[in-house]
């Protein structure tokens, strides 16, 4: 077909004689002027399909099946060998291979969509990300864990950060108003990932993420709003993902030696 539509194109728009067209496309010189002056268009071969699954009713039994087992999570749905034996129960005499292909078949031709639910991610001005990062110090002479509480701004690619001992609720509202004294004010809103200390109730299909009464309270005395990740989709805060990165790899390359967190937060 796409040859028969260049043939026109060379014809009609760019006035090539017969002959012309031939050299080019390679054709016979019948075949050039066939399409090229006559209102000729070669018709798509259909090829009736055959077999069993196609000419009796099991290939629709299981497209109605396949059908029914979009609705439900992967794990339920049922595989090719259940569905060869629950066709055996109707009295289904074909191989458990002639399901697979048909069922192969049936999959190219009816693509599921994919709603992983993702939201479009736009970063508009006060919007802020906030992640922890692990990263490696020395104090007392042994390598010991800082959780560092990142905090960037993806609309002019700022970031705040602060060690902290650990990542329990405490030390996430202490280590969140550091960085609003950092940043010289509070965010619009905060990106979060489903963090233990904000978090109490991850967001499904059906419901949205639901936030600990602490970090409620803590979010309408600073009067900004929460967008909370889907699970499982850190890509919806890149930003502070790398900033975790640039950090870890250009402060902490070696361990750093520290005093106590205050002086690590001054170094």
């Amino acid at each position: 077909m796409s040859d028969v539509n260049c043939i026109k194109n060379l014809r009609n728009n760019k006035g090539l004689s017969i002959s012309q067209i031939q050299k080019i496309i390679g054709v016979n010189w019948r075949t050039a002027k066939k399409y090229a002056d006559e209102d000729q268009i070669p018709q798509e071969t259909f090829r009736a399909r055959k077999g069993m699954m196609y000419e009796e009713e099991w290939g629709e039994m299981v497209a109605d099946w396949l059908f029914e087992d979009q609705r439900l999570k992967r794990k339920s749905r049922r595989t090719n060998k259940e569905l060869h034996n629950e066709l055996m129960k109707y009295g289904f005499t074909g191989s458990y291979r002639t399901v697979c292909n048909f069922v192969k078949e049936w999959k190219s031709s009816h693509q599921e969509e994919k709603d992983k639910g993702h939201e479009r991610l736009t970063h508009p001005p006060g919007e802020a990300q906030v992640d922890f990062g692990v990263m490696e110090a020395v104090q007392d002479g042994d390598l010991v864990d800082v959780r560092a509480l990142i905090m960037s701004m993806p609309y002019s690619n700022t970031g705040f950060a602060i060690p902290l001992p650990s990542e329990n609720q405490e030390c996430f509202l202490y280590g969140l108003q550091q960085l609003f004294i950092q940043a010289g004010g509070v965010p619009k809103s905060i990106r979060i990932d489903n963090l233990t200390p904000a978090v109490k109730q991850t967001r499904s299909k059906m419901e949205e993420a639901k936030l600990t009464d602490e970090f409620m309270q803590f979010q309408n005395h600073y009067g900004f709003e929460v967008q909370v990740c889907n699970p499982r989709s850190g890509h919806e805060k890149g930003n502070v993902e790398n900033k975790v990165g640039y950090i870890r790899y250009n402060f902490f390359t070696k361990a750093p030696v520290m005093k106590s967190f205050e002086d690590l937060t001054l170094k």
